[in-house]
């Protein structure tokens, strides 16, 4: 049942990946985008056509193209270390600075001998810090990086007041380089912050379906513990007894090892049940468990309706088979993101409904899931029941009934039927059909 979890949990995990990739791309293109603009669009008429502003805005315009190559290098590391899975070196943190250090000191340079423009001026003061940023908001917090905003901004106007820069010219490289930051920032931040998350759900559901695989494991150690624990201790203590009376010449020797071979023969047939799921089914168990295993599997699932408490032990049994089957079949069969088991006591009857959506285009043989097929219950091959069949030969005892299909919408329907009436012993119900095909074994149990 879990390996169809383990399949949607897979899938979940490659669109995650695919949606990583598609964001740490974003965001190694976006400083490219806006030097090419940003930089290139002064050249056309802000820039004074003379050799030296020309050589002074090429110059910078290399600058800024070796901050967006440091800036591809080193977002893969900053990721790691904003999602906590590497630390970013303080070392590789210097390179930037210092191209963003010579970038201002181009700027400056370009204003004081008047090759530029204002208006190219406020446009490359505006790009001059995006690259660096890019990769320095994943690594500082949010307040630190705002603190380091308004100081880069601050030495910026000190810069251009000492080569001449004046008036609205000056004033206006606080706002255009603050928001040249802010930009990145908000466009940065709430990206990782969302791929964390989502990293951070999907290692929940990992660990959600480990934790399911343990506890099954865990169970199904009780259960073999439970059934043999004490046949194993009374074999031990017959076999001793009968040995001391053989060595006796007792003939009661012989009875207590017939004793041990028909305990021995009980305990294989209860390893056989533990093993092949023949057990009790009981009906609240099965629905939390089927909630539980769908929910593992990343499935939501509703249980509502009457709680079924209520009802005579043998329908319960019934309808704790239906659910499991209905679960199981729900993991193999199609790709449901949903799925709804309705339990309804009407005066005459109770009908447990349970409905996915995500089935499969093609129904199968037998109403579109589980017959012929493996299955939680059965193996489908007509030895011990499985899937629908085995459902609809443990209604008929009770005069049930069982409809299973497609709805439409890509919508499926199972529907359990039994009348409220005179039921069969929970004994007849308990057994599967192969150990009550089996009377020897059966007489040799009672």
């Amino acid at each position: 049942m879990l390996v169809r979890g383990w399949r949607r949990n897979w899938q979940q995990r490659s669109k995650l990946e695919r949606i990583d990739l598609y964001s740490r791309l974003t965001l190694s293109v976006m400083p490219w985008l806006f030097t090419l603009s940003w930089q290139l669009a002064p050249f056309k008429s802000d820039i004074r056509h003379a050799p030296l502003p020309i050589a002074l805005g090429l110059a910078l315009l290399l600058v800024s193209l070796a901050q967006c190559l440091l800036s591809n290098r080193n977002i893969q590391l900053s990721f790691a270390h904003y999602l906590g899975t590497a630390v970013f070196p303080r070392r590789r943190q210097l390179p930037p600075l210092v191209l963003l250090l010579v970038n201002l000191g181009l700027l400056a340079t370009m204003a004081g001998v008047d090759g530029i423009a204002d208006s190219g001026l406020l446009i490359m003061t505006m790009n001059a810090p995006v690259a660096h940023a890019i990769t320095q908001v994943l690594v500082i917090p949010v307040r630190t990086f705002l603190i380091q905003s308004l100081a880069l901004a601050a030495l910026c106007v000190g810069v251009l007041a000492a080569v001449g820069v004046r008036g609205g010219t000056l004033a206006g490289v606080v706002p255009t380089m603050l928001f040249g930051c802010v930009l990145t920032l908000i466009a940065v931040r709430p990206s990782a912050w969302s791929l964390s998350v989502m990293w951070q759900a999907e290692e929940a559901r990992d660990l959600q379906a480990r934790l399911a695989v343990a506890e099954e494991r865990l169970r199904f150690g009780r259960d073999l513990h439970d059934v043999l624990g004490r046949n194993l201790a009374v074999i031990a203590l017959k076999s001793e007894l009968a040995v001391e009376l053989a060595q006796r010449g007792r003939p009661e020797a012989v009875d207590q090892m017939v004793e041990v071979q028909r305990i021995a023969r009980t305990s294989q047939q209860e390893v056989r049940d533990v093993v092949r799921g023949y057990r009790e089914a009981d009906l609240s168990t099965e629905l939390a468990g089927a909630r539980g295993v769908l929910s593992a599997a990343g499935i939501e699932c509703d249980v509502t309706g009457d709680s079924g408490g209520e009802l005579p032990a043998p329908i319960q049994s019934a309808l704790g088979w239906v659910v499991r089957e209905a679960a199981t079949n729900v993991l193999r069969h199609g790709d449901p993101r949903r799925c709804t088991i309705r339990l309804r006591s009407l005066p005459d009857s109770v009908v447990l409904r349970v409905e996915n959506d995500g089935a499969a285009p093609a129904p199968g043989p037998d109403g579109g899931f589980g017959v012929g097929e493996g299955s939680g219950v059965g193996d489908g091959s007509g030895s011990g029941g499985s899937g629908l069949a085995g459902l609809r030969e443990r209604l008929r005892v009770l005069d049930g009934s069982l409809a299973a299909g497609p709805t439409g919408n890509g919508l499926f329907r199972l529907t359990a039927t039994i009348p409220l009436g005179p039921t069969v012993p929970p004994a007849r119900l308990d057994r599967p059909p192969a150990a009550r095909e089996a009377p020897v074994l059966q007489e040799e149990r009672r």
